[in-house]
């Protein structure tokens, strides 16, 4: 929650590459927060609920906040008007995933997919034109148009029952993990020298394996 509302701030200070660091570092906590609960026993439904409201924050109101300020403010009230819808979309698609673990209808082992697009995903997104920004400038992707698309692509995505990864119920066998792992090593020695791309890039494999998720989850 915090680092996500600091990210707001250093926005308004028009820092953006701390601002997407920022949002980047709420993922990372947001990884961690469920593990940390369960581990010390301290897991329960009150962490549940506040875990979402956090996100609410971090991966709703503070990319759409960067978003606009960086891009989206050329359009005046129409720009406003398509982070509102970020965020809309953002609030549906946790509401929906609370109703959903509350019923037991998450992802699992059995079924290792998520219903729609997770918010942090969908943030990190969001901040796809900036990071490519901070390495070849921003000629090009500061245009609003470029936000835009990407906030009509993630806001269907999370609303939509398109079922995404869910990287921590996903069963790979032996060769699977190899790959994974030479993979994650290759993003590690290529984010030491331009981080901004190798961030870029993960994003970019993200999205890609989305339709192949779509292809498998019908088999």
């Amino acid at each position: 929650l915090c680092s996500g509302a600091t990210a707001i701030r250093f926005a308004l200070m028009q820092e953006w590459q701390w601002a997407v660091l920022a949002i980047f570092g709420a993922a990372v906590f947001d990884m961690l927060d469920g593990r940390a609960a369960r581990m010390l026993g301290a897991d329960s439904r009150f962490g549940a609920q506040l875990d979402s409201l956090a996100d609410l924050v971090s991966f709703g109101l503070a990319p759409a906040t960067v978003i606009y300020i960086w891009s989206l403010s050329q359009m005046n009230g129409a720009g406003w008007i398509a982070a509102l819808i970020f965020c809309t979309c953002s609030a549906i698609r946790l509401a929906r995933f609370n109703v959903e673990a509350a019923r037991d209808e998450g992802a699992t082992h059995t079924y290792p997919y998520f219903v729609g697009l997770p918010t942090p995903a969908a943030a990190g997104i969001m901040t796809l034109p900036l990071l490519l920004s901070f390495e070849f400038g921003d000629r090009l992707v500061r245009n609003p148009l470029f936000a835009l698309a990407l906030i009509a692509l993630t806001s269907v995505l999370m609303v939509s029952r398109v079922p995404t990864p869910s990287i921590k119920h996903t069963k790979l066998n032996r060769d699977g993990w190899i790959a994974v792992g030479l993979l994650g090593a290759a993003m590690v020695v290529l984010g030491i020298y331009a981080p901004w791309a190798t961030l870029a890039l993960g994003l970019v494999i993200y999205l890609a394996t989305i339709p192949f998720v779509v292809h498998r989850s019908h088999v």
